[in-house]
């Protein structure tokens, strides 16, 4: 099956997670494919042959396929790189599949994008379309719903709402104590967390565009559709990776499932206001008995896998 979606491939130094990742493009076989790379930092051995390595393995397609390359020649930092590669993209193509090199998804992901990205075309309330879905088998009428939450995981928009993107976010000092956050979220604690977080992004201190991308959702009072199935994996939890560097986050690479056609489509416009405080509860701000819970997870399955290599090692 070809997809005449065009896809927006985020590449930097992980060659073996992006073989991955394009094998899973090949099911897809996008006709179009737009590859953004960062270049490789001076001052870390191997960083040139990791990003070689990864830039050869996102061209490597076997089929009919145009290649759009935007690289950089040195390393220009995770923000900087993915907002002017996607800035770039969108003065070409007017809507877009986005798939970062550690996001493998399903194959009933690009049909879930296209079709939505066609039927909210044109429909401002709708910012995005993501293939993630973090609230553990909740079961939902529709075949997606729609969030206050603009997960980019592997996701969807169009030059439209790219172009609302706001880098700076210039307005942020007034609207911290403008009661913007309360009225928006309803819910103080989730206020309270994402008024830090603001803080450190404003700052510099979170070299982040994807907290920038919710900011600029959340002043459009814009929504993302999200799957009733989660139908991408994040596969790049680990020591390579910039920031999502812990191997035992709860949803380090989460199985993705295919999702059932035809499409269920919500009745109306309009946030989960439910799903959505789960997800703020869980994947975001956790709570204190939560977040043990988690650790003794963490810590039974470090000693499982302890204990599996000891056998192993004692069996040899």
């Amino acid at each position: 099956m070809s997809d005449h979606t065009p896809v927006i491939l985020l590449v930097y130094r992980r060659p073996a997670e992006m073989a991955k990742v394009r094998a899973a493009l090949r099911a897809a076989r996008p006709d179009r494919l737009i590859i953004v790379a960062d270049g490789p930092r001076a001052d870390r051995p191997g960083d040139a042959e990791a990003v070689a390595a990864a830039r050869a393995a996102a061209e490597a397609v076997d089929w009919p396929c145009e290649i759009t390359r935007i690289y950089a020649d040195s390393n220009m930092g995770l923000r900087s790189r993915v907002e002017s590669g996607i800035t770039a993209a969108f003065t070409r193509i007017e809507r877009a599949i986005i798939l970062e090199d550690d996001c493998v998804p399903a194959p009933s992901f690009f049909r879930f994008c296209a079709e939505l990205l066609d039927r909210y075309a044109d429909d401002e309330r709708v910012m995005a379309i993501s293939g993630d879905d973090f609230q553990g088998g909740r079961a939902a009428a529709a075949s997606y719903r729609f969030s206050r939450y603009p997960h980019c995981w592997g996701w969807a928009t169009w030059r439209r709402s790219w172009q609302r993107y706001d880098g700076p976010m210039a307005d942020w000092p007034a609207l911290r104590v403008s009661g913007w956050l309360e009225r928006s979220l309803n819910d103080r604690r989730a206020a309270r967390y994402w008024r830090a977080v603001f803080d450190r992004v404003y700052a510099g201190q979170i070299d982040s565009w994807a907290y920038r991308w919710t900011y600029s959702c959340w002043r459009q009072n814009g929504l993302t559709a999200l799957p009733a199935r989660n139908l991408v994996s994040n596969i790049g939890f680990g020591t390579g990776a910039t920031h999502t560097n812990a191997p035992d986050n709860p949803f380090a690479a989460l199985n993705a499932y295919d999702l059932p056609f035809p499409l269920r489509h919500p009745p109306n416009v309009v946030a989960d206001t439910q799903a959505d405080a789960h997800t703020q509860s869980t994947l975001y701000d956790p709570s204190l008995a939560r977040r043990l819970a988690w650790r003794i997870v963490r810590t039974m399955r470090r000693r499982r896998e302890k204990e599996s290599v000891e056998r192993r090692d004692a069996a040899t």
